[in-house]
């Protein structure tokens, strides 16, 4: 345990909820049983007192966690190459390449990125999940943020949870869409398929904002934005509305190549391999300092190929990067 405790003030939102809610609220970087020990051995208390975990609390009753976050993961420590857009003493901000899993689990112990996150700076072993504030799914590339210290974690998870991280994303879908929306669709495990996610009346809530920036014949180029964070949420919605992005493994089915689809396409939709999705843009106030952050990664160069071959070369690589998010639905 640390000799400082960690303190914060119930907030409005908050008044009359349980104690054991309200901590997992307020400190999320922490699992609820993690945090009931706590509760439960005096480490945890409100007010100065220990309480039950079901004990109500009011707005502006003080929480006081006399914690630290413990070692992760035994994850070894792995050299690899890792390509940074943002770094500084409190945060790193990380470009993933498609095909880079992100934590060690069943069959992948080792070659993970928190395995090479905890060879660029060991003192990541000492926060929870070595950093990581959210996850790409492994063929997924795109903008990834880590903390650095236990402030900046604990701010960052608290934004996130706020909603105060603006995540923009650059997909590749199946058909031609004819306009942007919102999906807003609750997401959880497939009934039967235990390995997938589907929309789902008992998931969790789940919205994704999407926007079109450019149509062909059969794809459409689209950018979308993440209100919550859900397993597999852009791919799960969009095979929902019947245009599964390119490439996605589990949630486009078979390969139906297009009528009158050119030999170029057909080899390049037989050989892409991932869902086209690519985390292109983060926004965020920085957790120290709270100075305005945004930040972006550039198409790879896998999509950018996708993309000349199925526009025909109509648009450059620079053009494709530089289309932005419409902030008025098209509605042609």
């Amino acid at each position: 345990m640390s000799d400082q405790p960690r303190t914060v003030e119930v907030p409005e939102e908050l008044n009359g909820a349980r104690f054991d809610s309200v901590l997992a609220k307020l400190f999320p970087e922490f699992s609820r049983s993690r945090l009931k020990a706590w509760v439960l051995d005096g480490s945890a208390t409100l007010d100065g007192a220990q309480v039950a975990p079901r004990k109500s609390v009011r707005a502006g009753q003080t929480l006081s966690l006399l914690a630290e976050a413990t070692e992760v993961t035994e994850a070894a420590p792995e050299p690899m190459e890792l390509s940074f857009v943002y770094e500084d003493a409190h945060m790193l901000v990380l470009n993933k390449p498609a095909g880079l899993v992100v934590h060690p689990g069943a069959g992948n112990t080792t070659g993970t990125l928190v395995n090479g996150l905890l060879a660029y700076d060991p003192a990541l072993a000492a926060l929870p999940r070595a950093g990581l504030i959210h996850r790409l799914d492994k063929d997924t590339s795109g903008l990834l943020m880590i903390a650095r210290t236990l402030e900046a974690h604990t701010q960052l998870v608290r934004a996130l949870e706020a909603r105060e991280v603006s995540r923009e994303y650059r997909a590749v879908c199946a058909g031609r869409l004819t306009a942007g929306g919102v999906v807003d669709a609750p997401i959880g495990r497939h009934p039967t398929q235990r390995t997938k996610m589907s929309v789902h009346h008992s998931g969790r809530p789940a919205v994704t904002h999407y926007r079109v920036l450019t149509r062909f014949e059969r794809f459409t180029f689209i950018a979308c934005r993440l209100e919550t964070g859900r397993t597999h949420q852009i791919r799960v919605h969009m095979a929902h509305k019947r245009h599964p992005l390119v490439g996605d493994p589990q949630y486009s089915g078979r390969l139906v190549m297009p009528s009158g689809a050119s030999e170029d396409l057909q080899a390049m939709l037989r050989g892409f391999k991932r869902q086209a999705l690519h985390a292109s843009r983060l926004a965020l106030a920085h957790p120290i300092s709270g100075e305005p952050m945004e930040l972006q990664s550039q198409l790879p160069n896998d999509l950018l190929e996708l993309l000349g071959v199925i526009s025909d070369g109509e648009h450059t690589a620079a053009e494709f990067d530089a289309m932005a998010w419409p902030e008025i639905p098209d509605r042609s």
